[in-house]
């Protein structure tokens, strides 16, 4: 048999084939797979690529799959699929599994290019992991992939896809960084290098900018320190636009993130407060940074109405989803209305509410504290529930702020019994700490911090209700307060469940 039958890339409808049972079972189980609950009617192989062609001992194949799925209970030839999602896997293969790797395998493939070879999540394997970041370190193509290098010349870059992005290499890359792979998963996967840089590879991929390279890129170019510039990231070619797959950035040493100190604190029962404006500084440093690198709009009524508009049809769906915020929903549909009014009380010019890019899914736990005190801002992707153009639009700088006001509640309820003060004095401080670099307290405008606090608490219980149903009751509480208590039949009390 020649070498390029036996080549997985040489023969990829078999390949496919041969995996399709193993990734069936496989992943479905993955933290960062997107479509749980939902079965999967089949795979369509876009792209394979070996970073190491599978000799005697170890393979690594990197795969673009695209992951067809049914409503369940339909079958897809009743015209029940879904889109397509596409997930980027990195596969090790090997003839036989060592101990060590144990926990990453996914299967023994029985037939096509890869029979009789055993496949497992490549990412948990040192000698793999360190390839990727040689890669990373020397820009080029291969196959589909690219590896691109930040530009070193302190201008602002070009397109994150484009060959001129990554000519001249602005931070250093060493080799032999010692890789390990980080237990918390969620959108994505990330290795960590010599405690020096972090790799992050995203999962389940788009075409199109990712703001996760574009923001800290536009933020590099503009100098802010607040967060860690891109080092090299990998795309693919796409049909139209390349999908970005990873980004590689220096690694915080030592840095504890805003949630595990938040919860540190409270377990001794301190004040949190200077922390707290600490992080509104930062927060109001990172908005002025993007507002002077990317563009800002001044939104006109019908943009604020459409702004109202698309959060009382989120709570129209969550309504739906979760049949607890019922009762509620009437009582939450006046913050919308008040922003909605809000753009018609000023007639058809602007309304004064600014837009601009933001950070789209901020909380503690996206926020990283070094030894030294000082704190960064990290993830960058939004809410990646959400499509990839309305996460890139421009939008009010409340939206940030709300998230990190519903993040310290969220802390403060993780402790029994539960006191307001501790959230509501971190809040505050939050707020004083923007001011005091913005010199807008985001509290001057209730109607729009209202709406945008109310709307994160809507997409709070979603999450919950589908992934973590015993904390449901910390978002029920939160739109409680934002309804002003008022009393609503059938609903339950918020504060009562003993498992927070």
């Amino acid at each position: 048999m020649s070498e390029a039958a036996t080549r997985p890339s040489a023969d990829p409808g078999a390949l496919l084939a041969s995996l399709d049972p193993l990734l069936r079972g496989w992943l479905p189980r993955q933290r960062w797979f997107a479509g749980k609950g939902r079965p999967v009617a089949g795979f369509d192989l876009v792209a394979a690529t070996e970073l190491l062609p599978p000799g005697a001992e170890q393979g690594l194949l990197h795969l673009l799959v695209r992951v067809r799925q049914s409503l369940p209970g339909a079958a897809p030839a009743a015209g029940h699929e879904l889109p397509p999602d596409c997930y980027q896997l990195l596969l090790g293969i090997r003839t036989e599994l060592p101990p060590r790797l144990a926990p990453a395998l996914i299967g023994h493939v029985t037939g096509g290019p890869l029979a009789g070879r055993t496949v497992y999540e490549a990412l948990h394997d040192p000698r793999l992991a360190a390839l990727l970041l040689e890669r990373l370190r020397l820009p080029g193509r291969l196959g589909v992939l690219r590896f691109l290098r930040a530009p070193g010349n302190g201008s602002a870059p070009g397109s994150p896809g484009s060959p001129a992005a990554g000519n001249a290499h602005g931070i250093d890359i060493p080799p032999g960084l010692v890789p390990r792979a980080l237990g918390a998963e969620q959108s994505n996967s990330s290795l960590v290098y010599g405690d020096t840089f972090i790799l992050k590879l995203f999962r389940r991929v788009v075409p199109g900018v990712n703001p996760d390279l574009e923001l800290p890129l536009a933020l590099a170019a503009q100098g802010c320190r607040r967060v860690p510039p891109p080092a090299a990231w990998m795309t693919a070619d796409g049909a139209d636009e390349p999908l970005v797959l990873g980004v590689l950035q220096p690694y915080v040493a030592g840095a504890t993130d805003g949630w595990e100190l938040a919860l540190q604190v409270l377990a001794k029962g301190a004040d949190f407060s200077a922390e707290a404006r600490a992080l509104g500084r930062a927060t109001a440093e990172v908005h002025a940074a993007l507002a002077a690198a990317l563009p800002t709009v001044t939104l006109g009524r019908a943009q604020v109405e459409l702004l109202a508009r698309g959060m009382t049809e989120r709570l129209d769906a969550a309504a739906q989803a979760v049949p607890a915020l019922r009762p509620y929903a009437p009582a939450l549909r006046t913050a919308y209305d008040a922003l909605a009014d809000l753009g018609g009380d000023l007639g058809e010019g602007d309304t004064g509410l600014m837009a601009q890019r933001v950070h789209g899914d901020l909380h503690l736990g996206q926020c990283l504290r070094a030894p030294s005190g000082t704190w960064s801002l990290i993830d960058f992707e939004g809410e990646p529930a959400r499509p990839l153009a309305e996460r890139r639009l421009p939008q009010p700088a409340a939206r940030d702020v709300a998230g990190m006001l519903r993040s310290f509640d969220y802390a403060a309820r993780v402790y029994r019994p539960w006191s307001p003060e501790w959230a509501d004095t971190c809040r505050a401080a939050y707020c004083s700490g923007y001011a005091d670099v913005s010199g807008r307290d985001p509290r001057t405008s209730p109607v729009l911090l209202r709406a945008h606090e109310t709307d994160k608490a809507v997409y709070e219980a979603v999450y919950e209700a589908r992934h973590r149903p015993d904390w449901l009751p910390v978002p029920l509480a939160a739109l409680d307060r934002l309804t002003a208590g008022s009393t609503r039949e059938g609903a339950a009390d918020p504060g009562t469940d003993a498992s927070l």
